[in-house]
């Protein structure tokens, strides 16, 4: 199968992978037709990227890292308890009522661990698969999954710490809900005051998770600081280097890779490794450079089905990923020096340290 992207599918071609809506709900099954109209709907859907059939890459297979049972499990999670906060705010005071909910947070929580430890491949989440009806919890469990992935890679966190920051993370942004829709679901660019408005969100979240006697202070401490940056540059206090809780740092690159990736009202998602050139350029000013260069080894930089181009003139498709070495894929080698081969073939980019990737199929990006 291959990557494509939906906005450069011309002809009919048939899809190699189911797309869902956000509760993991099949909007349209593999094996599907893509006609024009379908195309349509899937853009207006906000559905990125597809996997289409290939004859060549029929041997090439995705390993979501979820099941759908348990992504379904913390969406509904999630809708319960933001929900409830909406609801409540016509009152004075909202209440979130974590103790009412606490069991299966931390249920799906060590189960988003359990199967991130299982499994021997980088982290990717391909988001562009999913139909997202609320930004907010798709974005939430997103964040989830690549903080426990990222802090699973740092010696420093116990067991009982990663628990912890899994349940800061799937909260992060629950301040969100005391936010006009109308400007969180904006199409254009915020004004300056639309802008201080959604700021408030961190502050929101806070006071609503340090009531919780149930729920451990530092979560709170995710929805307040993951917008905080070590150079002084973040809201809402502009806290600098260590003033900032290490949950708050680690949920701050997590939440800035999974929006730069996301699709958007406003604009295309980027790929993987556009993202974390975004990461790279604020390590060591606005994140720490470790949990930078931990989080590049713990999510793949160039996904699955993804077409590349190497420096020596090839073409092909990656074909899977190497442990540790995300930026190392296994390619099937399609062309050499801009001819079709009769025979693909495999590159373990992990063997072969001269070989890089120059480029990608920019159209996917949208570019």
């Amino acid at each position: 199968m291959r990557l494509v992207a939906v906005s450069t599918i011309k002809e009919n071609v048939t899809l190699a992978e189911n797309v869902f809506n956000n509760q993991g709900k099949v909007l349209l099954k593999k094996g599907a037709a893509l006609s024009p109209p379908i195309v349509s709907r899937l853009r207006a859907l906000g559905i990125t990227y597809v996997y289409i059939e290939d004859g060549r890459t029929d041997d090439i297979l995705i390993k979501p890292v979820l099941t759908e049972e348990t992504r379904r499990a913390a969406i509904q999670i999630m809708t319960d308890a933001f929900s409830q906060v909406k609801k409540d705010l016509t009152s004075s005071s909202p209440i979130f009522a974590f103790h009412k909910l606490e069991k299966q947070f931390s249920s799906v929580v060590r189960e988003i661990i359990s199967q991130i430890r299982d499994r021997k491949e980088a982290i990717d989440l391909l988001t562009h698969l999913y139909a997202h009806d609320d930004y907010v919890f798709s974005h939430s469990l997103n964040v989830t999954v690549y903080t426990l992935a990222l802090s699973m890679k740092l010696k420093n966190l116990t067991p009982k710490q990663t628990e912890d920051i899994g349940l800061g993370a799937m909260l992060h942004d629950v301040g969100k809900m005391m936010i006009p829709a109308a400007i969180l679901k904006k199409p254009d660019r915020l004004t300056q005051e639309e802008f201080e408005i959604v700021k408030k969100h961190t502050e929101y979240g806070f006071e609503l998770l340090r009531k919780e006697h149930n729920l451990p202070l530092t979560a709170a401490h995710c929805a307040l600081q993951h917008h905080e940056r070590i150079n002084g540059s973040g809201y809402p206090r502009g806290l600098k280097g260590n003033e900032i809780h290490i949950f708050g740092k680690i949920v701050g690159v997590a939440d800035v890779y999974d929006a730069v990736t996301s699709n958007r009202v406003y604009r295309k998602a980027m790929l993987p490794h556009e993202g974390m050139e975004i990461l790279y350029a604020g390590a060591g000013t606005e994140f720490e450079k470790e949990h930078v260069e931990m989080f590049r080894k713990a999510i793949v930089m160039y996904p699955t089905g993804l077409t590349v181009w190497l420096n020596d003139g090839r073409k092909g498709i990656v074909a899977g990923q190497n442990e540790h070495v995300s930026d190392r894929p296994l390619l099937l080698i399609l062309e050499e020096n801009g001819e079709d081969i009769q025979d693909p073939y495999e590159v373990d980019m992990s063997a072969h340290q001269t070989l890089f990737i120059i480029e990608t199929d920019t159209t996917l990006s949208g570019h």
